[in-house]
């Protein structure tokens, strides 16, 4: 999956294969219709590269779109190559974080399986640090700050007055790992608790006693968007990050986080649990 692709477009994309099969159009029909060839009908249903807005109004139009669907694509198209708050640190992090940011910058929720870290959405900054502190390869005291604020920065999608729907699912090991101090973790075990009692984020726990479950593989997020066919699966791995969107990818995982969220406890019971884990600390 190209890091240029952008969320805006693969919605365009989508529903603009969407209007013309339900129209019962060929590429080469479609863009007959509005004088263009049907390589770009291709390029604007697979987001292969610019988009003409007036164009996409004109496909619409054939298709028999209603208006709220015409004057919908037609934003996105106008919007495509709008730039997120991160381009500011464009020269400063990977493209991978790039088009993390991107699809998450536009999710209606998020599914978080986490076997070994706190997710990033609910990190403390002491908590974040620590971590960057931790890694095999030393970084600047500037580097590991940098890398910090963009953390904290991702978290204010979580303010919004219509945030991401936020589905965490933590092992057991993630809540009794110690990282940097025990005071840190105590802090960051709060933070928990108190997300745990937000109406748009459901927290649980995978306790030990469960035995093995059904991912094994690791941690992984399904970043859902407007509509099914724009989920994609991260999954953060040691050399680098995968982003997977294959309708037989998507189901695996999908299905892996609905055992999961069936084996986990109750939001109750694990914030009972973090409780007790903090005050053993």
């Amino acid at each position: 999956m190209s890091v240029r692709t952008t969320t805006r477009r693969r919605q365009l994309g989508a529903m603009m294969r969407k209007f013309r099969a339900r129209k019962g159009l060929t590429l080469e029909e479609a863009g007959n219709l509005v004088g263009v060839s049907k390589a770009t009908v291709s390029r604007y249903e697979t987001q292969a590269g610019p988009v003409k807005w007036l164009v996409v109004d004109a496909l619409c139009r054939e298709y028999c779109a209603t208006d709220a669907e015409r004057r919908a694509v037609v934003a996105l198209a106008k919007d495509a190559r709008q730039q997120g708050w991160w381009s500011s640190f464009a020269d400063s992090i990977p493209e991978s974080m790039n088009l993390l940011l991107t699809l998450e910058d536009e999710a209606v929720r998020e599914d978080h399986f986490s076997c070994v870290y706190v997710p990033g959405l609910l990190q403390t900054r002491a908590y974040s640090t620590a971590l960057q502190q931790a890694n095999e390869v030393r970084l600047a005291p500037a580097e590991i700050e940098r890398l910090v604020d963009i953390r904290m920065k991702r978290q204010e999608i979580l303010d919004r007055p219509n945030p991401p729907r936020l589905w965490a699912i933590l092992d057991e090991s993630v809540i009794r790992r110690v990282v940097g101090s025990a005071d840190i973790m105590k802090e960051q075990l709060n933070r928990l608790l108190e997300a745990n009692e937000s109406p748009h984020i459901t927290l649980q726990i995978l306790p030990f006693a469960k035995g093995a479950h059904s991912a094994a593989l690791g941690s992984f997020v399904i970043i859902g968007g407007t509509e099914p066919a724009l989920d994609v699966v991260y999954v953060d791995i040691h050399t680098g990050s995968l982003f997977m969107e294959k309708d037989e990818e998507l189901d695996r995982y999908r299905l892996a986080f609905d055992y999961l969220r069936a084996q986990a406890l109750d939001m109750e019971a694990s914030s009972s649990v973090i409780h007790r884990v903090r005050k053993e600390l």
